[in-house]
């Protein structure tokens, strides 16, 4: 039973974290505290870090809708992990090991086809945090009868 919230906490704490993150992602992906994904992004589609104002503005904005999507797909997550998820109701077990696993496969598979391997490693990262706690906590919800 310890064990079982101490991987429902973690999930709940990751969760915060990929909110946090995505509302970083979205209102300060144009700063320098992003410049790091910029530093190893950028490289990878313009020769020499030359890129022209349009098209840094479209970066800014793909970046604050990406940041977007990564905070509401972290509220997703957090209300599953403090609701069902903590009642050990099957579903939520199975919702966030399938969005995590689409999620990862996709996002990944499209990252090393375009040769972003930041944001592969970057994934795979996420993919752990997320992962771990839900491989840990499989044996209290696969004997459970499942309703989908």
């Amino acid at each position: 039973m310890i064990r079982f919230f101490f991987w429902q906490r973690w999930l709940s704490i990751f969760g915060i974290g990929v909110i946090i993150f995505g509302i970083m992602m979205a209102f300060l992906n144009g700063t320098q505290l992003f410049e790091i994904f910029n530093a190893q992004i950028d490289p990878v589609f313009w020769e020499g870090n030359s890129i022209v104002e349009g098209t840094r503005q479209f970066q800014h904005w793909v970046f604050g809708c990406w940041g977007a999507t990564i905070a509401g797909w972290g509220i997703v997550l957090t209300f599953i992990v403090i609701g069902p998820f903590k009642r050990k109701e099957p579903w939520s077990w199975i919702a966030l090991v399938l969005g995590l696993v689409v999620w990862f496969v996709m996002d990944t598979a499209i990252s090393m086809f375009h040769k972003v391997y930041f944001n592969s490693a970057l994934n795979t990262v996420f993919l752990v945090l997320g992962g771990l706690p839900l491989l840990f906590t499989r044996k209290e919800f696969l004997g459970s009868k499942t309703n989908i």
